[in-house]
């Protein structure tokens, strides 16, 4: 009872109102109806009263006058005042102030008219009485009432118990049970028992006695004896004794306490005639029994679930059933009641909520309720709370519902007629009942269906008010939900029912709660009580028994009996399944078929299950290795796929745990969602795509899915659809795509970190599959609004989302096409014109509306001078098409249209199918190939329409924005460099980064080229194109993936396909090379559409320069096997497989390439299985092709020369025709002996030159472009040339030995002599970059002055190596102008050579990245041809050492002739050099920026480029040589090709440096006039 305080307001005004207020509260409190608090209420506002006054507060006689009226209130008014007087006495004498005491006995004294004084000297103090004046002395007061209590208490009185009569008993009884059912009142029978007593003399106790044991007996009269029992009572202690006597009695073992006395009991404490705590002490057994007891029953449990889980003997098993026996026999034993339980039921059956609820606060958590009556009565209660709102929210519709009669009781809970009122009682009451809801299956249901018209009304609420309520009670709810309603279906036996039922309530929540609850369902319920703990232990062996004997075959019945182990305890189920799954991957496909069984909360909870299992901290994603993804990852994401493709499982908590992984930078769970995309969508991504295949992807949707997968998935519309809406109801399908493009680079330069090269690689790889197979999905799925919506513009998504270019463009793709094919229908619908023109002309302008902006927005994507060589229109026309567009698959849609036909004669023959079956298979065929041919017609349609947008679009694409120039021959150079700067963007930027991206990606790349040529694009080298990517692929194939090996595989392959084509007939090469400008050779200041015949590379020299490129591959394939990396080989095996049917096509190149092959597969047997399984594949199939490899004469014609004179090894390369483009592939071949010839002239041997190789070398260029620069004077100086040549076999003839036998000699002399430290400088300045070349001309004409002075005085020729380092960077400086006129030659531009080191750094990152910045030449200069040249190099010693003799006596004859010739070269240079420098002053300071800007080469890129393989070059001795020689060739030849071809003349020479000086001097007069 809480303390009244009287307000100070109410003493400040007394008189006005405080004295009515006071007076109204005594009076509210004498009408409680309370038993016994009202007294305590109205001491305490008597006692504050009075405390005022004591306190001088309050005067006296107004508190005086109050008091009186008090008097009338209650006839017991002043015994209550006494008891306060009593207190205050007390309290007044201990605090020994004189004024508060004086202050109490006035009050006290002016009292006394209306208190007597005997009840006042009952309670008073001695000295308080003798200071009143109520007694005379206290000493002798105090002596009179010792002598009183000892008289009581003390003196034994002697009196006869018989005089209580036996009759008054029986008298007492017959009243007490009379018939109650007239007009018989509690307050008669009173009466009349008060009249028994004292007439019979009966003992008050035992007639209290009495009356409960008739009240016990009688126990449907509660009214009548509760009223007599209150009406009798004096002390509710007495009663709590007489209570606990009567239990103790059945305290006793064996004995049974009658409910009727816990009803008794229950009565007595919901009326408040007794109190819980008093009665509470005399209960059995003590509350630290009961909580040993729990704690016993858990450890039991979890000792019964140990042994069910643990492998135990047969031994052991015959002593745990003796045990078992032995403690069966102690139950036997029946320990006494649990009286506190019995009372607790009682309490519950009357309705007495709050007096159960304390008992139950006393023991463990769910032990009163484990007692199946205790949880039944609790059931009752909820029954009667709920039934009014159940009736009126949760009865289903059309039920009745079985009617519950409410409690008598009027202080039961009160029934709910709202939600809100559920949160009184009803929601505690169930937080008590817990998991043993499961005995009452027909409340659970209840309550779950209660909570389904919860969520009916929450999710219509709307105000902001009523909203917090709402909340509120979802909590409620949800909690009610995870302590009560699962726990429950755990202890139910297989009740599908009951699961659906829930499943109802659930599927209402957001994942995020059913997630969170499932989890607790699974990691915590399970421990919180013994039986929970049994079931878990259970339903684990039951699931063990069942996965052991699973199979195919008994799929059907182990599934039966899997869902109804999964009705009730679906968690641990699962668990147990998805663990024996990660372990063995063949149990996949019966689990998953063995699932039908389940029920809608099953699938659901399955699912959580798996992202669980998926995300356990504690299992590494990757093997021990580090290199591969751990197999239970890939076990459960191949579940993944199956389980949700097959059932309706909701798949938004599976994208989000994928979408978040990717948001911490994980990309491992990539292959969950690649593998649901692939199951649930039927889309496949695969490098390993057939031919067949890969063409049928290029068609329309039917086609791709007849033809355009491994697995031909049917049915996928449905689970499709349930995916997308997944993605677009939780807005996942563009973050999805975002994060996966984002994480591409991730994985490589965040995720990383200590991860092995090959799983960085798989993880690139499985991210950018995933992201392209994603991207498919959404494109074939989404509709044309829903992908708009989603999508933002390109520059958004590169510059904002910083998505990379790439991916940008595949997302929005599908955007542009449905915008394109909607604005045409709209066209279309507007002016109704019927002829294909008309279409046509509209399709266009549909393409212009929404491709302007797209153009507008890749502005952004780059730097503003990249759009100088390429045009916006142009980098957005190829980005945005796709193979669909280009070509028509007429082939791929015949073949499945016969495929069907096969089909339904294959129907139509077999007559076991019935008739009905028969016609609908028949009718799917038919229906299917009406589509697929509609669908070819559509597409026809579509790509004459875009190749006649491409038509009108081609004038603009690669219009490089040029001024004006002055002369024809700054023009030239511009042009020339124009269409270098041209070709290396379109490289750079738009070829291999999507060429990469997928393999229809890398057919369309290739096409797009072929198309671009056909369509005689201006300013589009077809050949400079085809000649970068054929010259540089070794950077290209060592920065791929595995995946991007076989795109870039497929690219190539696709390119040699269109050049073979070329190369296989005249007639194909006239109609589709000849007449276009991608073949000119010569680029004039008019008319770029065509040329002169002279202007076009004819066919001979066409086919030289594929062999060129073949010869090209090798080398660079070569060089990737030779690595020892394991990325080098692995994807040049890759490449060099998918290319396998044009390459390679020349038997001395396979031959090559089949024992470097051979060698890797010995070598990496036991190291790199992997690699040596590649090389094998590789090697069987190559040696297969064999057969279909021709000769190197039949493949390109060729002049055979002197075999005395020519190094047998220069037969790799194309023979001297006399035309220009010849040289080229003689360039490209003939460096390759630069390393053995190095080695001879190291040895002081020297051997004539093949001028006609020397001159064809400035043919070609640092850009590879050999075939594209003949001039006008090369094809003046034709006849000469082959004079030329005449002269020189004829010499040649004459000498005495044979190359072969030369280039013996020479090895041998290299293993005995040459010290091993030369090799590493020969090999530097061998990888000298073709650039340079201008800069080594200078240098060694230089240089050829110091060796000749150091010649005449003895000196060594090696410090002029110094000397040449200097000049050559002098030469940088000055000779940056010094080559214009040659620049038609070679296209790059001069100027480069005098960037700074920045510059060159730079140039060398950007080379990573795009392969285009490599030549042909760099490779040219040290190509390595030891496999060829050792074919020709068994002659016999004889000969050998004839050429020794000869090679002495031919050295002392060069040194008298190379001096006298070396003043009048000088002075011819000099005058040369000033013409130079005028001339290159003149270009404006604009094409000198875009020149620095987008040069494509630099030294350290050609240094890096160059095979390791190769042969070191000669020392400095051997380069005097060399300058020496190719100062005398260059004083007769024309001007203007002296400086571009003076640095490519010394690798030609290093050829045939054994050769004797006098035949190279005078051949190579003759020889630099013909070749220009």
């Amino acid at each position: 009872m809480a303390t009244l305080i009287l307000p100070g307001e109410w003493i400040k005004n007394w008189e006005k109102s405080g004295k009515h207020e006071f007076v109204q509260l005594c009076k509210d409190l004498t009408e409680k109806t309370d038993h016994g608090s009202e007294v305590r209420d109205i001491q305490a506002a008597l006692y504050e009263l009075s405390w005022q006054v004591v306190q001088g507060n309050l005067k006296l006689d107004l508190a005086t006058s109050v008091l009186g009226e008090m008097m009338e209130l209650r006839d017991d008014m002043p015994s209550i005042l006494a008891d306060v007087f009593s207190i205050l006495d007390l309290e007044t004498s201990a605090l020994e102030e004189k004024i508060k005491r004086e202050h109490y006995t006035s009050l006290v004294g002016a009292c006394l008219f209306f208190v007597p004084e005997v009840i006042l000297k009952e309670r008073l103090d001695p000295e308080t009485l003798e200071s009143l004046g109520l007694i005379k002395q206290a000493h002798q007061f105090n002596q009179k009432i010792v002598k009183i209590k000892t008289k009581l208490f003390y003196k034994q009185q002697k009196f006869n118990l018989l005089r209580e009569e036996n009759e008054g008993y029986a008298k007492l009884i017959t009243e007490l049970g009379q018939d109650l059912s007239g007009s018989i009142t509690s307050h008669l029978v009173l009466e009349s028992i008060k009249s028994l007593i004292g007439c019979f003399n009966l003992d008050p106790n035992r007639v209290l006695d009495i009356i409960l044991e008739v009240y016990e007996s009688r126990s449907d009269q509660d009214e009548f004896f509760l009223s007599l029992i209150k009406s009798y009572m004096c002390e509710p202690l007495t009663l709590c004794h007489i209570l606990g006597f009567k239990f103790k009695f059945y305290q006793e073992p064996n004995e049974e306490t009658p409910k009727s006395l816990y009803h008794i009991a229950a009565a007595l404490l919901h009326h408040n005639l007794i109190e819980l705590e008093d009665l509470y002490v005399h209960l059995m057994p003590v509350d630290a029994t009961i909580v040993e007891e729990h704690k016993r029953d858990i450890t039991e449990a979890k000792q019964i679930a140990r042994k069910l889980v643990m492998v135990v003997l047969p031994s052991e098993k015959s002593e745990d059933k003796d045990k078992e026996k032995e403690k069966e026999e102690e139950k036997n034993d029946k320990p006494p009641d649990n009286q506190k339980l019995g009372l607790l039921e009682a309490l519950l059956r009357i309705g007495d909520w709050h007096h159960a609820q304390s008992i139950m606060d006393q023991m463990p958590s769910f032990y009163a309720t484990s007692h199946k009556a205790i949880a039944l009565a609790l059931c009752q209660l909820v029954h009667l709370t709920v039934d009014p709102l159940y009736r009126r929210s949760g009865l289903p519709k059309g039920a009745k519902g079985r009617v519950i009669h409410p409690l008598r009781n009027k202080r039961a809970p009160r029934p709910a007629e709202n939600f809100e009122d559920l949160r009184r009682d009803t929601f505690s009451m169930m937080c008590y009942l817990g998991p043993h809801l499961s005995h009452d299956a027909i409340l659970f249901a209840k309550i779950v269906r209660l909570g389904k018209g919860f969520m009916k009304e929450y999710q219509s609420e709307n105000r902001p008010d009523g909203r917090e309520k709402m909340e509120t009670l979802l909590s409620c709810f949800l909690c009610i939900a995870d302590q009560v309603l699962l726990p429950s279906l755990s202890l139910m036996e297989c009740n599908a029912c009951m699961s659906e039922e829930v499943w109802g309530l659930f599927k209402l929540f957001p994942y995020q709660h059913r997630y969170r609850l499932y989890g607790q369902w699974k990691n915590e319920t399970y421990t919180s009580h013994p039986l929970l703990v049994k079931v878990k232990a259970t339903t684990v062996e039951r699931a063990k028994y069942i996965m052991k004997r699973l199979t195919k075959e008994n799929v059907k019945q182990s599934g039966r009996q899997i869902g109804k182990l999964s009705h009730s305890n679906p968690t641990i189920l699962f668990d147990y399944m998805l663990s024996q799954i990660q372990w063995y991957d063949n149990l996949i496909v019966p689990v998953v078929d063995s699932l039908k069984y389940l029920t809608s909360l099953n699938y659901d909870v399955l699912a959580y299950c798996i992202i669980e299992a998926l995300a356990n901290p504690e299992k590494e994603k990757m093997k021990h290795d580090d290199t591969t993804i751990s197999s239970w990852l890939q076990s459960l994401a191949s579940l993944c796929g199956a389980v949700f493709r097959k059932y309706p499982i909701e798949l938004a908590g599976l994208l989000q745990y994928v979408t978040n992984q990717l948001k911490a930078g994980k990309s491992f769970d990539l292959l969950i969602l690649k593998e649901v995309v692939q199951k649930m969508a039927g889309i496949e991504i695969t490098d390993e795509m057939t031919s067949e295949q890969l063409e049928a992807m290029t068609g329309g949707e039917q086609l791709k899915a007849e033809g355009g997968y491994f697995g031909q998935i049917r049915n996928t519309k449905k689970s499709s659809q349930r995916l997308k809406d997944a993605l677009l109801d939780h807005e996942l399908a563009l973050p999805l795509c975002l994060l996966m493009a984002q994480q591409r680079n991730g994985v490589v330069f965040l995720e990383s970190g200590e991860k092995h090269l090959k799983l960085v690689g798989h993880l690139y790889d499985q991210c950018h599959d995933t992201l392209v197979q994603f991207g498919g999905f959404l494109a074939s799925n989404l509709s044309t609004e829903d992908y708009i919506k989603r999508v933002p513009s390109i520059d958004i998504l590169c510059n904002q989302f910083h998505t990379p270019h790439d991916a940008a463009f595949f997302l929005s793709r599908p955007m542009y096409a449905h915008q394109i094919l909607s604005k045409y229908d709209e066209l279309k619908k507007a002016e109704k014109g019927n002829r294909q023109q008309q279409k046509v002309h509209k399709y266009v302008a549909a393409c212009e509306t929404v491709m302007t902006p797209v153009h507008e927005a890749v502005m952004s994507l780059h730097p503003a001078r990249v759009w100088d060589d390429i045009r916006p229109q142009f980098y957005a026309t190829f980005w945005s098409l796709t193979m669909y567009d280009l070509a028509v698959p007429h082939s791929a849609y015949d073949r499945e249209v016969n495929k069907l036909k096969v089909q339904i004669k294959a129907i139509e023959d077999n007559s076991e199918i019935p008739m009905n079956k028969k016609k609908k298979e028949k009718e799917r065929c038919t229906a299917l190939q009406e589509k697929l041919q509609e669908e070819e017609k559509k597409q026809l349609e579509h790509v004459q329409r875009v190749l006649h947008r491409l038509k009108l679009e081609k004038d603009n694409w690669l219009l490089a924005s040029m001024q004006e120039k002055q002369s024809f021959q700054e023009f030239k150079v511009t042009k020339e460099s124009t269409k270098n700067e041209t070709i290396t963007k379109f490289l750079q930027l738009c070829l291999f980064p999507r060429c990469i991206f997928s393999s229809i990606d890398a057919v369309y790349c290739a096409r797009f080229v072929e198309l671009v040529h056909q369509q005689k694009t201006p300013n589009f080298c077809t050949l400079l194109c085809y000649d970068r990517v054929f010259s540089a692929i070794i950077y290209t194939v060592a920065s791929c993936t595995e995946n991007e090996s076989h795109r870039y595989g497929r690219f190539l392959c696709c390119m040699l396909e269109t050049v073979t084509r070329w190369h296989s007939d005249r007639a194909i090469y006239e109609k589709e090379c000849v007449n276009y400008p991608g073949f000119l050779t010569i680029f004039r200041a008019t008319g770029f559409d065509g040329g002169n015949k002279a202007d076009q590379l004819d066919y001979e020299n066409f086919r030289h320069v594929v062999h060129k490129w073949h010869y090209m591959l090798t080398k660079a394939s070569v060089h990737c096997l030779e690595t020892g990396d394991y990325t080098h080989i692995r994807n040049i095996l890759i490449v060099l497989t998918k290319i396998l049917p044009c390459y390679p096509k020349v038997l001395n190149l396979g031959q090559a390439l089949e024992c470097r092959v051979h060698k890797i597969c010995l070598e990496e047997k036991d190291k790199r299985p992997d690699l040596y399984a590649l090389a094998m594949g590789y090697s069987g199939r190559l040696k297969s092709h064999k057969a279909h490899m021709v000769p190197e004469n039949e493949f390109h014609h060729k002049e055979q020369p002197a075999r005395s004179a020519t190094p047998a090894s220069q037969q790799n390369g194309p023979g001297s025709t006399g035309k220009p483009a010849s040289g080229t592939s003689k360039t490209d071949e003939g460096t390759s002996e630069d390393g053995e010839r190095g080695k001879d002239k190291a040895q002081g041997t020297t051997k004539p030159v093949n001028k006609a190789n020397s001159a064809a070398a400035k043919v070609t260029t640092s850009n590879g472009n050999g075939a594209l620069n003949s001039t006008k004077a090369v094809k003046e100086r034709d006849d000469k040339e082959k004079s030329g040549k005449e002269k020189k076999e004829k010499k040649e003839k004459t000498a005495g030995s044979t190359p072969e036998t030369k280039a013996e000699s020479r090895r041998e002399k290299l293993r005995d002599e040459r010290p091993g430290k030369e090799e590493r400088p020969a090999r530097e300045g061998k990888e000298k970059t073709p650039k340079a070349d201008r800069e080594k001309v200078k240098a060694e004409e230089k240089s050829s002055k110091d060796d000749k002075a150091k010649a005449g005085n003895g000196e060594p020729a090696e410090p002029s190596r110094e000397r040449d380092a200097t000049k050559e960077s002098k030469s940088k400086e000055k000779g940056e102008r010094s080559a214009v006129t040659a620049t038609i030659k070679s296209p790059i531009p001069r100027s480069e050579s005098a960037e700074s080191e920045r510059d060159h750094k730079r140039r060398k990152l950007d080379s990573h990245s795009s392969p285009s910045h490599s030549s042909s030449v760099k490779d040219n200069s040290n190509e390595p041809k030891d496999s060829t040249s050792k074919h020709h190099a068994n002659y016999n010693s004889v000969s050998r050492s004839k050429s020794r003799e000869r090679e002495t006596e031919k050295k002392e004859s060069d040194g008298t002739q190379g001096r006298s010739k070396e003043k009048k070269e000088e002075k011819e240079r000099k005058e040369r050099k000033r013409d130079h420098l005028i001339n290159e002053r003149e270009p404006s300071l604009e094409s000198k920026r875009r020149k620095d800007e987008n040069g494509t080469n630099s030294s350290k890129n050609s240094k890096s480029e160059s095979p390791s393989c190769d042969s070191p070059l000669s020392t400095e001795k051997e380069k005097t040589k060399r300058s020496k020689s190719s100062s005398k060739e260059k004083t007769d030849s024309v001007k203007p090709e002296r400086t571009s071809s003076g640095g490519k003349k010394e690798s030609r020479h290093d050829k045939e440096k054994s050769e004797k000086k006098e035949k190279r001097d005078s051949s190579g007069k003759e020889e630099k006039k013909q070749y220009p």
